[in-house]
């Protein structure tokens, strides 16, 4: 019997329901494994079809097709090594989210998925049934076991498989990115690793499905919990694992530890794949934007160049009488530090149209907000016209901090199909444009050095849809608004718990009513970037009519 087992690891990136395109990565990492000496060659969760698939799978010709596709990419991989890959499956009429190991042509094993995640962007209790606990399978000489995703964050399952047999445990992930979530998954795994005493392997794909980015960062663990093997995080990669049998069992040879990125980086490279991933699995070749000479516009204009290149990115300034010369300034700068086309469109005419138009019936009335979104609205119009007529998507640029208080005008600065900063709070886009300015990778398409002007970054935050406005007129402070806005939304703090960190109880309230008056509005947003566990699409979900409020 062979003392020594080489297992070929493919942390990929799938498209959601390009079976064809997912089965060719798959047979290519394959062949990778097989030039390699491989007996195994190991692929992601639910591969064939992409992740997540939500109701996609629901329906009976999409996950017979997946079946259909797991069955020819057995028969195209007969001659070589054993291949683990995910897909969706029917069986005996129920649903089950699968993991199957292709030899010989054949169908050698499948595992079915146990626990069903059912909190923040998952909901899988709704589309599958629970598999039960099974067994491991041999792919000679070693027997493995297979907690699928969520599997290896109980004690059960890998418990079961490791008195059933399994030497070492192979656990398949769609799993997706929020700030500080590799340390989460790594103390489970060891927590695995621990309780069982078996080597441990986690693979996990990468790239972007609508706002979730799978982050990658495959790892592998020896007894005891320590480290193996560290894949890199965001890219695509294959590593080959040898492993050896010793006398108290089965155990990695160590290989390439890859050093992962900070939290600002790891935030920063997400919004950057998460644009990408979205306009490269969408079709779309180029962007453009409102390049209002403020710090958002500018932070998406970078990450747009960054993801695309500079030469696929439109910036337009849209002025009214209310921009100021120093917007005008800083966003030609911003452009031309980036490389990035820039135009101009004033909206002085259309405005003045459309006062004439409403003059009839506004006649008796003061100036107020309507007057602010009407101007904002134009410039949502005059950008649309762009992108329909240019096929260029429209990014918007809103920050967390103001889609969370409202603090945008839909149909206006709302308009577009994507919005990379929409998870960023505002005080972190500025220690973003800093990190920026100060960093350069590989991965960005983007100029090194400055690329947001420092003159953006000192200035006060201004809609300016009115003269000398300033955006703590309406709010407070970011510092102390960011604040409130954490506690309410991310850590479901009560109003008394934000009082009691230090809060002004009205300032509190008024957030707290602006959070939930604002819903509408963002049940219409664009997509965008998820950063955190509490991200405002299906992390958070929400009533639009709601008349509660926390009186503690």
């Amino acid at each position: 019997m062979s003392d020594t087992f080489r297992l070929t690891l493919a942390q990929l990136n799938p498209t959601v329901g390009d079976f064809a395109g997912n089965a060719a990565k798959a047979r290519d990492a394959w062949q990778q494994g097989k030039d390699a000496g491989a007996r195994m060659v190991a692929l992601p969760e639910m591969f064939i079809t992409g992740y997540q698939v939500q109701d996609l799978v629901l329906k009976p010709a999409f996950t017979e097709g997946a079946m259909a596709t797991v069955d020819q990419l057995a028969l195209d991989c007969a001659d070589g090594p054993a291949i683990g890959i995910g897909h969706p499956m029917f069986i005996d009429g129920a649903l089950y989210n699968a993991y199957s190991i292709l030899e010989d042509g054949k169908v050698k094993a499948r595992t079915l998925k146990h626990e069903l995640p059912n909190t923040h962007v998952f909901d899988e209790h709704r589309l599958y049934t629970k598999g039960p606990l099974g067994g491991p399978y041999s792919i000679d000489p070693l027997r493995i076991g297979t907690p699928i995703c969520e599997d290896a964050w109980h004690e059960e399952v890998s418990e079961t498989l490791t008195e059933s047999g399994a030497e070492i445990l192979l656990v398949p992930n769609g799993s997706p990115y929020f700030r500080g979530k590799h340390d989460i998954r790594l103390s489970h795994m060891v927590a695995r690793v621990v309780e069982n005493d078996l080597p441990l392997v986690y693979l996990n794909m990468v790239g972007g499905q609508d706002d979730q980015v799978f982050d990658g960062g495959s790892f592998v663990l020896n007894r005891g919990g320590k480290l193996a093997l560290q894949m890199p995080a965001f890219d695509e990669a294959i590593a080959h694992v040898d492993f050896i049998r010793e006398d108290h069992g089965w155990t990695a040879i160590e290989g390439e530890k890859t050093a992962l990125p900070d939290d600002y980086e790891q935030d920063y490279r997400v919004m950057v794949e998460a644009l990408r991933d979205y306009m490269r699995k969408t079709g779309f070749k180029k962007v453009l934007l409102g390049m209002s000479g403020g710090i958002d516009s500018g932070l998406v204009a970078t990450i747009a160049a960054d993801a695309l290149g500079p030469e696929n990115v439109r910036c337009v300034m849209l002025p009214s009488e209310y921009t100021s010369e120093h917007s005008l300034e800083d966003a030609s700068e911003a452009a031309r530090l980036l490389g990035t086309r820039i135009d101009t469109v004033p909206i002085s005419g259309p405005r003045t149209a459309v006062t004439e138009a409403l003059a009839p019936l506004f006649e008796g009335t003061k100036e107020d907000l309507t007057e602010e979104n009407i101007q904002s609205r134009l410039r949502g119009v005059l950008l649309m016209a762009l992108s329909n007529k240019f096929g260029e998507m429209l990014l918007t640029t809103g920050n967390k901090s103001e889609v969370a208080v409202g603090y945008a005008t839909i149909y206006g600065d709302m308009a577009g199909g994507y919005n990379p900063i929409k998870d960023l709070y505002k005080m972190r886009v500025f220690e973003t444009c800093r990190w920026r300015n100060a960093n350069h990778r590989p991965w960005m398409m983007g100029p090194d050095g400055t690329v947001i002007p420092q003159r953006i970054i000192d200035k006060p935050p201004s809609a300016e849809l009115r003269e000398d406005q300033k955006d703590e007129d309406s709010l407070p402070p970011y510092e102390v608004l960011d604040d409130i806005l954490e506690r309410l939304v991310d850590k479901d703090q009560s109003v008394a718990e934000v009082v009691a960190a230090g809060h002004s109880r009205e300032v509190v309230k008024k957030i707290e009513n602006l959070i939930y008056i604002s819903e509408y509005k963002r049940f219409q947003s664009a997509p965008g970037a998820r950063l955190t566990e509490s991200a405002f699409w299906l992390d958070r979900r929400y009533p639009i009519v709601n008349r509660w409020r926390d009186d503690s």
